[in-house]
């Protein structure tokens, strides 16, 4: 070996290569959202989404394999932030009552993924129908929902605030409810209160969880 030192990463206007790769990816990802979200995942090009990033071609591609994978990334980053917020908010209101805790975790969602209209067209319209890769891809994330919401019915089902039984239907039903009511809202014009939003779909959950017979006298 020559004991010389490795030669110092260049930097150039006092960033690193890794901090300006880091810097554009984020500009590609803020132009997805914006016009992914507005106009719509086929109708945006390759070419004008770096125009709007500011970056070259070849920057894409070292990036992204292409327009899909940017719409992948988008959509498991919403998603993973609207888990992990769901998550928050439901253990924090663990010796609430069970509206009070649905309640909870209904608005994280909410807040996360229809704040900004543009997150709630790609989490619920642009991701369909794009490839059989991207929807094995949403799939996966819906399953991951559906055993969230089963989780929090066999909870409820365990304090006896609902009847012990396989919610794994209604749950889907649900998550199709959701779905369809939050892309209603978003097509809308956003239109209704986020607050209106919230409180009907905690309403739903809560109606699909109460004894669905007479209790025993």
């Amino acid at each position: 070996m020559s004991g010389r030192n490795p030669a110092p990463r260049r930097s150039y206007g006092g960033r690193s290569a890794e901090e300006r790769r880091a810097e554009r990816r984020g500009r590609l990802l803020a132009a997805g959202l914006e016009l992914f979200g507005t106009r719509g995942y086929a109708a945006t090009s390759i070419e004008r989404l770096c125009a709007t990033a500011s970056v070259s071609t070849r920057n894409f591609y070292e990036e992204f394999s292409g327009r899909e994978e940017l719409l992948l990334a988008l959509h498991r980053d919403i998603n993973e932030r609207a888990a992990d917020a769901l998550a928050t908010a439901y253990a924090e209101a663990a010796g609430a009552d069970l509206p009070a805790r649905v309640e909870r975790a209904v608005r994280a969602f909410v807040t996360v993924t229809a704040r900004d209209p543009r997150w709630a067209r790609i989490a619920f319209v642009e991701v369909i129908g794009v490839s059989a890769g991207l929807e094995q891809h949403r799939l996966h994330w819906r399953a991951r929902w559906e055993d969230t919401l089963v989780e929090l019915a066999a909870e409820a089902a365990a304090r006896d605030e609902a009847v012990d039984r396989d919610y794994r239907l209604t749950m889907i039903a649900i998550i199709g409810a959701v779905n369809n009511l939050v892309h209603h809202w978003s097509a809308r014009g956003q239109d209704i209160p986020l607050d209106d939003i919230t409180a009907e779909l905690t309403a739903l959950i809560c109606s699909a969880l109460g004894r669905q017979a007479p209790e025993d006298t």
